[in-house]
């Protein structure tokens, strides 16, 4: 049984000392940058042992030129596959393929020569492939928003291992978060969010839905830790790593704890308590940012109704009052980002979400 070893451990190992060299010996002068960074749990750091089961092993990305790329590519990947070692460090350098079209660690190579994981690329490609832009151009407000956070995170995450081109880093840097009223911008849609639900979960509970105001609170809880993401400037990641990227935010150790009783609550009134309380710690981080003018944080009634509430949409209002970039007004005004108005791993993963930001589809500005 093979000791498991974080993914970005083993592969600055494997590029250090199986990789490199090859590349030095073979392609001579040749610019490259290489990382391991997109989709997978090691890039994240979130692998585990299960984690080796698919996509995990020996792998890493090499970014070429473009003027280099429709030369060299196919002549550096017959290069890895004829002389790649079979193993590293104990881990299996080929991969076959899952029954759900995964990859899987392969026990030897077939007689092409080692079916390795090292995918090669030019960086607008790459970059365009996740988000539809190049960062090395120009990021706009529509980009920004077109851009699914758990891709941008995958973008960001990982480890740049060399940097030939010299444009590697830069192009992560630009990508570490949100310009300022881009941010300002979904920070208000994610106010929008909590505003549009948070009288629900009492009147769900006063005509003794249980079950809707168990998912309504439980919905709420999600949002909240997504504006908290959000106010800490961290992008989210997928589902899988939410609650485990939550845990690492600087207000975790005090919010997690009112999260739990919300979700653990037994009815509605009890669950408004634990509610209440969360809504106000929020606040006050709101306020600390010095985005707007400091808001009351306290919970009242809706309206005439019997339900505390933190009334979001006070927040939404000053939140847009702060917005100065045109672009960024242009956008739809509560719509927010991709996701914060889908909920699809298909949509994101599938590349289909910009369509929904452009005039064509009745929305926002023309590309």
């Amino acid at each position: 049984m093979i000791d498991f070893v974080k993914g970005l451990v083993l592969n600055g190992q494997f590029y250090e000392e199986a990789v490199r060299p090859l590349l030095s010996r073979h392609f001579e002068g040749l610019l490259y940058s290489a990382a391991l960074i997109g989709p997978g749990s090691d890039v994240l750091g979130y692998d585990t042992p299960q984690s080796m089961d698919h996509d995990w092993g020996p792998r890493l990305l090499l970014f070429l030129a473009e003027a280099d790329y429709p030369g060299h590519r196919d002549a550096i990947d017959r290069m890895l596959r004829a002389q790649l070692p079979s193993e590293f460090h104990g881990f299996p350098t080929s991969y076959g393929v899952h029954a759900d079209g995964a990859a899987i660690l392969g026990s030897h190579s077939d007689t092409s020569g080692v079916n390795h994981k090292i995918e090669i690329h030019t960086i607008p490609d790459y970059f365009r492939s996740w988000l539809h832009f190049d960062p090395e151009g120009e990021i706009r407000a529509i980009d920004w928003a077109g851009a699914p956070q758990q891709h941008l995170l995958s973008l960001i995450s990982g480890r740049v291992f060399y940097d030939g081109l010299g444009r590697l880093v830069s192009a992560r840097e630009r990508l570490r978060f949100y310009p300022r009223d881009v941010w300002i911008y979904v920070l208000a849609a994610q106010w929008r969010r909590i505003a549009q639900m948070e009288a629900f979960v009492g009147r769900c509970g006063q005509v003794e839905d249980e079950i809707g105001s168990r998912l309504v609170s439980a919905t709420l809880v999600r949002d909240l830790m997504r504006l908290c993401f959000l106010m800490e400037r961290h992008y989210s990641p997928y589902t899988k790593w939410f609650g485990t990227a939550f845990a690492q935010l600087a207000c975790a150790g005090d919010l997690l704890p009112i999260l739990m009783q919300v979700l653990q609550a037994a009815d509605w009134r009890a669950r408004e308590v634990p509610l209440s309380e969360a809504y106000t710690y929020v606040a006050r981080l709101h306020n600390a940012l010095g985005l707007t003018d400091p808001l009351d944080v306290r919970v009242s009634p809706f309206y005439e109704r019997p339900f505390m509430v933190i009334h979001g949409d006070r927040f939404v209002a000053a939140l847009r009052a702060a917005i100065c970039d045109p672009d960024v007004l242009a956008l739809p005004a509560y719509l927010g980002a991709v996701d914060q108005f889908l909920d699809s791993t298909d949509a994101f993963n599938y590349t289909v979400q910009r369509p929904f930001l452009t005039q064509e589809h009745g929305v926002a500005g023309k590309e």
